[in-house]
């Protein structure tokens, strides 16, 4: 490890290593591993290169267990978690400029790894040896620790694919995963039930809205879409002549990146009096560069969703005495109206872009109460009758 001095800006921590080359020649490498004023001291760089000499090492010139720590920071370099978290937000208008990394993961991934690196698995694990992470102590961890089930299933997640990666690269025999055998009770129980709107509550909510954020809840009721989705759709994706809506990326914080999974990614019906009111819309705004359905005021670029959740649909909801309402609500309520319709399960499951028919009935199972007394009128009919039947032949 050696400190570099920069004609502009702090000094730079670089890591340097030897790779063995054929007839025994070797090569000379190294690797920027951050300014001095991301690590202050020279240990404090030593330890964030851990990940750059397991990479260093992988042929087996290691002969000390590696730490947990140091397999994080692999995972880190190998996966450039921090280049994708820190990636440019895209403006272009032509396909070409979406076309993204397939092994990448996506700005919002990233984040969310290394916050659940930082902040819960590295204070805890890393500096245990890889086999004194064991799958009890790993369990007992999760119980004691504070957060939803949930939480604590992404961070059982993420530790399965250090493991994953640990096998991988060698640094561990091929075995079972230990993290298989921990259990995260809860993990798959709603925390809060879904809202649901009714139709007269949705239209409510609707015209209580200022555009852009107007239309942009009725695309949700009326296509299912995800808020990411629908901040980042293009005119170019919106054929009023086939009536049709391609979907392709999705926008969080402002970056574009690719939807949730690959089925997500499909052309949608657009019902002609919805096109009516998308060509409504799409006289209103000004263009922008980049040919953005829903464009930021202040940026030209694609909006948040939060801000908008928070400072417009929740005020919005709660004046019409409806709490809990957010962006989330929008597809429950969506596949619940098309459940109401009768479309088969099948259908509702293209619709709403989802790989399981188990996703659309289980996460978005739920019916408006006005079907379900309807259905349970229907029953309690046919049960009344046959008591009256028994009764009168009494």
């Amino acid at each position: 490890m050696a400190l570099k001095a920069r004609s502009h800006g702090p000094a730079v921590w670089v890591y340097r290593w030897r790779e063995g080359g054929p007839q025994g020649k070797s090569t000379r490498k190294s690797v920027v591993i951050g300014t001095t004023e991301e690590y202050a001291t020279k240990a404090q760089a030593l330890k964030a290169a851990e990940g750059h000499r397991l990479r260093a090492n992988r042929e087996g010139r290691e002969t000390s267990e590696p730490t947990f720590g140091a397999l994080i920071e692999r995972l880190i370099v190998e996966e450039r978690l921090r280049d994708a978290k820190d990636q440019p937000r895209t403006i272009g208008v032509f396909e070409e400029d979406e076309k993204f990394d397939a092994e990448a993961l996506d700005a919002s991934t990233a984040s969310s790894y290394l916050s659940i690196l930082k902040v819960h698995v590295r204070p805890r694990w890393g500096e245990s040896s890889l086999s004194d992470v064991r799958s009890a102590m790993v369990q007992e961890w999760l119980r004691g620790l504070k957060g939803a089930p949930k939480t604590k299933g992404h961070i059982k997640a993420l530790m399965h694919r250090l493991f994953e990666k640990a096998i991988l690269w060698e640094l561990l025999p091929v075995a079972r995963n230990p993290m298989d055998l921990v259990y995260v009770k809860g993990i798959s129980k709603r925390s809060r039930t879904p809202v649901i709107l009714d139709p007269d509550q949705c239209l409510a909510l609707i015209s209580s809205l200022p555009d852009p954020y107007r239309t942009m809840v009725l695309v949700a009721i009326c296509t299912g879409l995800r808020v990411s989705e629908i901040l980042a759709l293009r005119w170019s994706r919106i054929h009023f002549d086939r009536l049709t809506m391609m979907v392709k990326v999705k926008a969080v914080d402002g970056r574009i990146g690719r939807v949730k999974t690959e089925y997500s990614e499909d052309e949608l019906p657009l019902d002609p009096d919805f096109a009516a009111v998308l060509e409504d819309w799409k006289a209103k705004p000004r263009q922008t560069a980049g040919d953005w359905v829903f464009p930021s005021h202040i940026t030209d670029r694609c909006f948040h969703a939060s801000p908008i959740q928070q400072d417009y649909i929740r005020p919005a909801a709660e004046k019409l005495g409806l709490e809990g309402v957010g962006w989330g609500a929008f597809c429950h309520t969506y596949r619940t109206w098309l459940d109401s319709t009768g479309a088969p399960v099948g259908v509702q499951q293209k619709l709403m872009r989802h790989a399981q028919a188990s996703t659309t009935m289980n996460i978005y199972g739920n019916a408006l109460m006005q079907s379900k007394r309807d259905a349970n009128s229907k029953v309690v009919s046919m049960a009344l009758h046959l008591e009256r039947k028994q009764h009168q032949a009494a």
